[in-house]
C-alpha cells in the first residue's frame, strides 16, 4: 500500500502551513508545484527566491516541481532565453519533473476559450486596448460594459474562428471574459482572455495568430500539469480572483490553489527585466552575463557560488509582506561561504618594488591554503630580494597610528620576516619608486626569536616570480539605494567597474578557471584568463564597502 502524505513536522512558513492543512483535510494526497518563468530575458536573483520556494517546497513533501515556460507572448520570447533559463535552473542546483510550455497546451486553451463562447460566459470585442482601459472603472467606479458584451453565442463563434484564421489585425478584436463589469476587484472586469498577435512563436511558428492572456493560461496550464499548488510572487494577489473564477467555471477538479509570498527586492539592484533588457541593448553592460548584473548568469560569470546564493534565500525566508533587503547582507552570505571555503593568496594591485639589502639567495616559504580549514594544509611561496608590495602600505609622512611600513619602522612581511624600511629611491618629482629594507633574519615566521614586536603585517608578492594581472573591481551599477521616482538611467553608478594592472604570485596563473580566491587584505577574486593573460575578477569585496561611500 502506498504511504500517505503527511504534513511536514514543523512547517518552516506560512506556505506550508497552509500546505499542512490541505494535507490533514485531505484536499490533496500528493504535492506538486511549478517554477513559471517566461523566456523574454535571462533570470536574475530574484528568480533564485522563487525557485527556492518552488522547487525547494516539493523537494520537502517528497513531491514534484515542473519547469513551466510561460511562452504566451512571442514578440518577446527567444529559444536563446530558454537555453539561458535551463542553465541558470541547474547551476543553481536544482532539477525539475518535467519540463513543459504553455504553447504544449495551446489547443486545450482554445478549446475551452470556445467552451467559454457556448455558454455565454466569453464575447468577442471590438474595443481597442485604449477604450478597454477607459470603460475598466475605478476603485470606487463600476466599469461601463462594452457595446460587444451581448453578442450572440453564433455571432461569438464565427467572429473567435476568423480571429484564429488571421482575418484581423492585431487589436482589431479580442476575447472577453464575461464576469462583471461592477466588481470590486477590477481584474474581474470583463478581462481580455485572448489577443491577435502576428508574430512567429519560438516553437509553434505562425500556426497561431491569436495567444491567450496570462492570467486565463495560468490557472488552465496549472490544471493540465497536475499542480497543487501555484506558488506566485504577491504582484498576482489582486488576480487570484480570476484564477479561481476561471478553475471553478471550466470544472476543474481538483483545482489548484494559488499561494503568494513576497518577491525578493535588493537596494542598489535592478530587480527588472525590463530594465535589465534596456541595459544590455544600450551596451551599459557587456552583456547579460555582466559580473555587475543581478542575473544569475552574471552572478555566475562573477564567481558567485551557487550555494552562497541559495543559503541567502534561506536566510531571507518567506514572508506575506514585501520588503527590500540590503545589498550587503547578500555580500555577507556569499563572503562567508567564501570565507570557509576559498584558497589564499597574493597579489599587489598598486606595485611598490621592495628590495632587501641585506638578503640574498632565495627559500620557499609555507603559506596556508586557508586559515579557517586547518586541514587544507599549506603550499610553498617563494620569497626572495626583490618584492613587491602595495604603494598604500607604506608612507613617507604616515598620520598617527600608522602600523604599515614608513621610514625607520618595521613591519612583518605576511609567512616571512620582519624587515625596517632604511631609505628610498625617488624620482625627479619626489615620489617614491622604491623602499630599501634589511630584513631580520631571527624573525621567520611562526620560528621568531628577534623579540621585535610589530603591529603591522602586510602582504607582497616576488619581484622574480610573478606575473602580471589585470585586476577587475565592481561596485554597484546604481549609486543610491533609494528609488526616488527617477529612471533608473539616471542613476547609473559611472564607476562600477575598475580595471588595474597588478602583480600577482604564479600559483594564481597556474590555477583551475573559475576558482575563486582570497587575495590577502583585498577580497574575493575569481582566476580566469583571456589570451594567456591572468585576470583576477572581484567577486566580493572583504567588507562592506558600498554603504561606507
Amino acid at each position: 500500500m502506498e504511504e500517505k502524505l503527511k504534513p511536514v513536522a514543523e512547517a518552516a512558513n506560512f506556505i506550508e502551513q497552509i500546505i499542512n492543512e490541505d494535507i490533514e483535510s485531505g484536499k490533496v494526497d500528493a504535492i506538486q508545484t511549478r517554477f513559471p518563468p517566461e523566456p523574454n530575458g535571462y533570470l536574475h536573483v530574484g528568480h533564485a527566491k522563487s525557485m527556492f520556494v518552488n522547487f525547494g517546497t516539493a523537494l520537502r513533501y517528497g513531491g514534484k516541481c515542473n519547469l513551466f515556460f510561460d511562452d504566451t507572448n512571442p514578440s518577446k520570447e527567444k529559444t536563446e532565453f530558454v537555453d539561458a533559463i535551463r542553465a541558470d535552473i541547474r547551476w543553481l542546483g536544482y532539477d525539475w519533473a518535467r519540463e513543459c510550455y504553455a504553447s504544449d497546451f495551446f489547443d486545450t486553451i482554445y478549446e475551452y476559450a470556445l467552451r467559454l463562447i457556448r455558454e455565454g460566459k466569453a464575447f468577442v470585442c471590438d474595443l481597442s486596448a485604449e477604450e478597454i482601459k477607459n470603460t475598466r472603472g475605478t476603485l470606487t467606479e463600476p466599469g461601463v460594459e462594452s457595446p460587444y458584451r451581448n453578442r450572440s453565442v453564433e455571432e461569438n463563434l464565427r467572429l473567435f474562428t476568423e480571429m484564429k484564421e488571421g482575418k484581423y489585425k492585431d487589436g482589431e478584436k479580442c476575447l472577453r471574459a464575461k464576469i462583471d463589469m461592477a466588481s470590486p476587484n477590477v481584474n474581474l472586469r470583463d478581462p481580455v482572455i485572448y489577443r491577435i498577435l502576428h508574430a512567429t512563436h519560438h516553437r509553434t511558428g505562425d500556426k497561431w495568430c491569436i495567444y491567450p492572456m496570462y492570467d486565463y493560461a495560468h490557472p488552465i496550464c496549472d490544471y493540465l500539469q497536475g499542480v497543487t499548488h501555484s506558488l506566485c510572487t504577491l504582484e498576482f494577489e489582486d488576480h487570484r480572483p480570476l484564477y479561481d473564477w476561471v478553475g471553478i467555471t471550466l470544472g476543474f477538479s481538483p483545482k489548484p490553489r494559488q499561494i503568494e509570498f513576497a518577491r525578493l527586492n535588493i537596494t542598489n539592484t535592478v530587480m527588472s527585466k525590463r530594465y535589465l533588457k534596456k541595459l544590455v541593448e544600450e551596451n551599459l553592460v557587456h552583456g547579460w552575463d555582466d559580473p555587475r548584473m543581478p542575473t544569475l548568469s552574471g552572478l555566475r560569470n562573477r564567481g558567485i557560488p551557487a550555494a552562497a546564493v541559495r543559503d541567502f534565500c534561506s536566510r531571507i525566508g518567506v514572508a506575506k509582506a514585501n520588503s527590500e533587503c540590503e545589498y550587503s547582507y547578500f555580500e555577507a552570505c556569499v563572503r562567508e561561504y567564501l570565507n570557509a571555503h576559498a584558497e589564499r593568496a597574493m597579489a599587489v594591485l598598486s606595485p611598490l618594488k621592495l628590495t632587501i639589502t641585506n638578503y640574498e639567495g632565495e627559500e620557499e616559504l609555507d603559506f596556508d591554503i586557508n586559515q579557517t580549514d586547518e586541514s587544507a594544509g599549506t603550499r610553498k611561496v617563494k620569497f626572495g630580494k626583490h618584492l613587491y608590495i602595495e604603494s598604500t602600505d607604506f608612507s613617507l609622512d604616515p598620520p598617527p597610528k600608522y602600523f604599515r611600513l614608513k621610514k625607520d619602522g618595521y613591519v612583518r612581511l605576511k609567512n616571512a620576516y620582519i624587515v625596517r624600511c632604511d631609505d628610498v629611491v625617488t624620482d625627479e618629482n619626489g615620489n617614491v619608486t622604491e623602499v630599501l629594507c634589511s630584513y631580520v633574519p631571527e624573525s621567520h615566521s611562526g620560528s621568531d626569536t628577534s623579540g621585535i614586536k610589530v603591529k603591522g603585517v602586510i602582504h607582497w608578492v616576488n619581484a622574480d616570480t610573478c606575473v602580471d594581472a589585470e585586476v577587475r573591481q565592481y561596485e554597484s551599477l546604481l549609486r543610491d539605494a533609494d528609488y526616488a521616482g527617477q529612471d533608473f538611467s539616471e542613476r547609473m553608478n559611472p564607476d562600477s567597474e575598475t580595471i588595474l594592472s597588478a602583480k600577482a604570485e604564479p600559483h594564481l596563473l597556474q590555477a583551475a578557471e573559475g576558482t575563486p580566491f582570497q587575495l590577502m587584505r583585498t577580497g574575493y577574486y575569481k582566476k580566469c584568463t583571456e589570451g594567456g593573460k591572468l585576470i583576477l575578477s572581484e567577486i566580493v569585496s572583504l567588507k562592506d564597502n558600498f554603504n561606507k561611500k
